[in-house]
This record gives structure tokens, sequence and C-alpha cells, in this order.
């Protein structure tokens, strides 16, 4: 069986069937929108930023940095310095200066005062909350979305409302004066529970959990094995802040603690009490009340930049 071979295309006829090709690709092409080219100066993932980014950035830096560090240039020098309009060499005088304060306050049960009240305070947030929030995010109970809006609702009631009851149900325990009134009103946040609701409700999901199930996991085992992990970043975030929170509180300390038992931030108050107040005393006690904080943010700033970058990459 032999097969018709096609004819050639005649020379004079080239000319006609040539062009019908480029009148289809533009008819097809005719419907699509037109590609914009890449310029090299256009915003993107893979541009550099600018001047005027890294501009702002050091002004923003300056402007933080700055207050501490006027505070350590007139920590560091007399009273006189504190005159300067910008003061911005430190003197000699900050060791001479922290011998004073350890002579004027209790500064080291002050310091370990706030460590402990800090320290519970920050891993009772951390560890209500994430159950919390965990429960509030994917456990199905009746109630459960008339509970959380009461939590949400917790937060616009001023603090300070609630000084004076709170103080009279201190007293009746007998509590005033001791670690434990700190303490223990604070042992959980309505902020944390929603923060970590919000974080665990997208960043896990439901599909885990059922498998989880399916293998035989009961609750806690699905919240230590699935949960817990996810919820790292998350955990540290709230943790860091819940720290510096506790670490700074002022106004409930002072009233429920004595002037023998205070915190550090109470303790600070105590170098301003009298007729003369020796500014370069007073900040560079508050200098000194900064460090650990300083220290701490260093220690876990990686956790801290990595779990808001995971959430910024997850949304």
């Amino acid at each position: 069986m032999t097969t018709a071979t096609p004819e050639p295309i005649p020379a004079e006829r080239v000319d006609l069937v040539a062009p019908e090709r480029p009148q289809r690709e533009a008819s097809v092409t005719a419907g699509r929108p037109p590609r914009r080219r890449s310029r090299q100066g256009d915003a993107g993932l893979g541009s550099r930023p600018g001047f005027l980014t890294y501009g702002l950035l050091l002004a923003f830096i300056v402007g933080g940095t700055y207050p501490l560090w006027w505070s350590f240039v007139v920590g560091s020098g007399t009273n006189a310095t504190r005159g300067e309009t910008l003061p911005l060499i430190p003197g000699g005088n900050f060791l001479t200066n922290a011998a004073k304060v350890f002579d004027a306050i209790p500064f080291w049960l002050a310091l370990g005062n706030s460590i402990i009240v800090s320290t519970v305070i920050t891993v009772s947030v951390v560890t209500f909350s994430t159950l919390a929030g965990y429960a509030f995010a994917k456990l199905r109970f009746r109630g459960r979305d008339g509970l959380m809006v009461f939590v949400i609702a917790t937060m616009a009631i001023p603090t300070q409302l609630g000084i004076i009851p709170l103080f009279m149900v201190m007293k009746e325990l007998g509590w005033t004066g001791e670690l434990g009134a700190v303490i223990v009103p604070t042992l959980v946040t309505a902020f944390g529970v929603f923060f970590m609701r919000q974080y665990l409700v997208d960043v896990i999901p439901d599909e885990l959990i059922e498998a989880a199930r399916v293998d035989g996991a009961n609750q806690i085992r699905t919240f230590l094995n699935v949960a817990l992990p996810a919820a790292r970043p998350a955990m540290a975030i709230l943790g860091l802040f819940t720290f510096m929170m506790a670490w700074t509180d002022f106004l409930w300390p002072l009233i429920v603690l004595s002037p023998q038992n205070p915190t550090l931030q109470t303790a600070l108050s105590q170098l301003q009490s009298g007729y003369y107040v020796d500014y370069s005393i007073v900040l560079t006690g508050a200098v000194m009340a900064t460090i650990p904080l300083l220290v701490l943010f260093i220690v876990a700033g990686k956790q801290l930049i990595s779990g808001i970058m995971q959430g910024a990459v997850k949304g």
C-alpha cells in the first residue's frame, strides 16, 4: 500500500500562504493582556531597600536608643549634668552612683522579687493562655463563641477600676505585703488567651488533629504532640512581652506591697521620695533596672524574630 506524498507548493503561492501564520498568531493573542516588563527599579521581593528606608530605620533606632543613652550619660555624671541640653559623653561616676543606689534602697531584694514575680507570671500566663487558646481554637463545646466574646470584653475594662475591690480581697486573705498578692491576680490574661487563640486557629489544620485522634491519641497527647510544637513561636513572643509587662508593673505592687518587701520598680520610686532629688542617682537606678530586660531580649531575640517571621510568611 502506497501513501500519497503531498504536492509541493509552487513558488508563486509561497507569498500567499506564508502571511497567514502571523495573522493567526495576532488573532490568538489579541485577547491576552499585554505583559509588563520588569524594571530594575521596581519594588519587589528581589529589590533592595533604598536610601529612604535605611534613613528611616536609622532615625527610629537613634530615637529609640537615645533616651536610654541619655539616662546612662546623666547617671554616670553628677546632678549638674542634667542641665545640659543634649548630653552625649558619659562621665566616670556611674559605679559611684550605683553604690549610692545600693545604700539608698534594698536593691538586691527588690531585684530578686522582680525576677520571681516576672518569671512566675510569665510561665503561668504562657501555659494557661496556650491551653485556653487551643481549646477556643480547635475544640467544639457549647458556649465557645460566647465565652470568647466575654474574654475579649474584659480587655475593655480599665485595670484601675478593679484595684479597690482587689485590694479588699487581698486584705481579707491576709496577702497584703506578700508577693502572692502581685502574682495571683495576673496568672492568666485575656490578651494572652486571645493572642494564642488567633494564632492557633490558622496554624494547626483540623485534618492534623483528626489524624491524631484516628491514631488513638487523646486530648492531652494531641495537645502535647501537635499543638505545642506549632505554638512555640507564639509562646516565645507572648512570654517576652508578658515578662516585660510584669517587670515594669508599678501601680499594683506600689499599692499592695510594703516598702520593706518591694519589687524593683517600686524600690526605685524611693530614690525620689525626698525633698531634694538627685537625678543622677535616679537615672542610674533606672539603667540598672533596664539591664535585665536588655539581656533577656538579646538571649531570646532569635526565637522572637523567628516567631514574627513565621507569622509574617504564613499571613
